[in-house]
């Protein structure tokens, strides 16, 4: 072989190592929807047991108001070094009576997804503010003085 043909090869190796580098990775997270499964379950007919013989546990339970059942499922894309993207997003809420017989089964998607942004990097407190120094050595002194509530020491 020549060089000419070693340095091509080199140069389609080197380009494919580089796109395939910069290919997305997807990860699916939470539970995992089966179109046909989630079908089955039909208000009137199915009760909790039934769905959880069909659909397994579900990834939480509401606490207050009717008892209903929530299946989350996320898939997420990310390329490289780069913060993960929602691609695609799926909730599955299963509202039960009180004898426990499914009264809905609604589905969501993304569009229900709320962005939030913090204001700033830091949480608002009441109270003053106190610098380093003051924290290490601010109760030096403090202790077992009258008056602050501390014990004044042995014999008192």
């Amino acid at each position: 072989m020549n060089r000419s043909k070693i340095f091509g090869i080199a140069a389609v190796l080197a380009a494919g190592l580089a796109t395939t580098a910069c290919s997305s990775i997807n990860e699916s997270r939470g539970y995992i929807v089966d179109s046909i499964l989630v079908g089955t379950v039909q208000p009137g007919i199915d009760n909790e047991r039934s769905v959880a013989a069909t659909l397994g546990r579900p990834t939480f339970t509401s606490q207050f108001g009717d008892p209903t059942w929530y299946y989350v499922s996320s898939t997420t894309g990310r390329k490289p070094f780069v913060r993960p993207s929602i691609r695609e997003h799926q909730v599955l809420a299963v509202k039960f009576d009180a004898s426990g017989n499914v009264i809905s089964a609604d589905r969501t998607g993304l569009e229900k997804v709320v962005y939030l942004s913090p204001d700033g990097d830091e949480t608002p407190t009441l109270g003053r503010e106190r610098g380093f120094l003051e924290d290490l050595f601010g109760n030096i002194g403090t202790v077992g003085q009258p008056g602050l509530g501390g014990q004044q020491g042995p014999g008192s």
